[in-house]
């Protein structure tokens, strides 16, 4: 996304990717210039140059000017230099690069890769059609709740059956609200229907769906498995819970992983203190940022853990923006953070007897400690040979 500004060479990225997720990046499509000379992008699957002009306003849209790569017009449409940088990158994409294989994409071994800017719609088009080719139809989710353990609930199943996978704060800046989106994994959703929180066992009427594709919003009736739908949250949902017909289908919630960056966030204005927890939590929620806090009482300022930095300053930007907070950041001395296995009964022999290292919570009240580097958490690990330390989160 955002091939409309800065950034790494295409080449780069698709290396990063690899390096960073373990997976081979194949594109399907593949961009032509980037930042302010951005001319459009090729698709590798029609073998197409798709064009892009600018427009009065200073806008862009997508034209539908549309050639092939050896097409004499090109040479008078496209810069000389940017033109034969992609008919380069072109062929060494095509001696490198092997074929999308969608039995590997299955196995995340491969991963398709697309280029483009969203904000200003270049390239979605491509996207959401091969999107629609390649798609899987819905599977089977394996159901771990009391009775069914190990059990997979196909989606043809009849109990209608759900998933949170994402939440999001101030969709509509005017109504301030909280949506919930749910993948449907089983059974037919039909609107006003009551179901289980699995979590909370608590039942809850499922009101005013809706089907939300960028800012449109349209209320639906009936939803089948592999659907999206969006509810209004306030407060109820959090990412991995299961809404089911049947009490006892649950499915794993989704796991955090470990961050690498850790800052506490200080909220300078007390009269806004509120505001300032309502922000944090409801962030916190939609996985914006992981949180913690020190287990000692008079810290009671947040910290936040992320995986880059970037995380920060949109947290920042946000709380400022949808809260009205200002807020402040000071740095923390650590670069690792694990979660220790077994809780409290562990993570409360360990204190006071570790060094470059502290122990925190999660907004789970699971113990995590914070450690300075990698080589002090080889201290720990030496000092603690029986104690379990987790890179991910434990699911419970």
């Amino acid at each position: 996304n955002k091939m409309d500004r800065p950034s790494l060479e295409p080449l780069e990225l698709l290396d990063t990717i690899e390096k960073t997720l373990g997976v081979q990046p194949v594109p399907m499509t593949w961009p032509i210039g980037s930042g302010d000379l951005f001319q459009g992008i090729y698709d590798m699957s029609t073998n197409k140059v798709i064009l892009f002009t600018k427009e009065k306003s200073g806008g862009k849209k997508a034209s539908s000017n549309i050639l092939e790569l050896d097409d004499p017009q090109l040479e008078s449409l496209i810069p000389a230099d940017i033109l034969a940088a992609l008919r380069e990158e072109l062929q060494i994409l095509a001696e490198i690069l092997d074929p999308l294989d969608l039995e590997l994409v299955k196995q995340q071994k491969q991963t398709p890769v697309f280029f483009g800017s969203g904000y200003n719609n270049f390239g979605v088009q491509q996207f959401l059609d091969k999107f629609l080719e390649i798609a899987s139809t819905p599977m089977g989710r394996v159901n771990t709740g009391e009775g069914g353990e190990g059990k997979v609930v196909a989606p043809e199943t009849e109990d209608f059956s759900g998933f949170v996978f994402k939440l999001q704060a101030n969709m509509d800046p005017r109504h301030r609200d909280r949506i919930a989106f749910v993948r449907v994994c089983s059974g037919r959703f039909e609107k006003d229907m009551q179901v289980t929180h699995t979590r909370t066992g608590k039942t809850i009427r499922l009101s005013a769906p809706s089907k939300l594709f960028a800012q449109r919003r349209e209320t639906i009736e009936v939803a089948y498995p592999g659907d999206i739908v969006g509810f209004v949250n306030p407060g109820a949902f959090s990412i991995g819970d299961t809404i089911s017909s049947k009490k006892n289908i649950k499915y794993e919630g989704i796991p955090s992983f470990s961050p690498e960056h850790f800052n506490w966030i200080r909220n300078p204005n007390p009269s806004k203190q509120k505001q300032f927890k309502k922000g944090i939590a409801e962030l916190r929620e939609e996985g914006a940022v992981q949180v913690l806090w020190s287990t000692d009482d008079y810290d009671i300022d947040p910290i936040l853990a992320a995986v880059g930095q970037l995380q920060f300053e949109v947290v920042a930007s946000r709380l400022q923006t949808e809260y009205g907070i200002e807020t402040k950041y000071e740095t923390m001395p650590y670069e690792v953070a694990r979660w220790i296995k077994g809780g409290w009964d562990v993570a409360d022999q360990m204190k006071g007897k570790l060094f470059n290292a502290q122990v925190f919570k999660d907004g789970e009240n699971r113990p995590v400690l914070l450690v300075k580097n990698i080589w002090a958490l080889g201290n720990v690990q030496e000092k603690f040979p029986d104690v379990e330390l987790l890179t991910v989160a434990p699911l419970g």
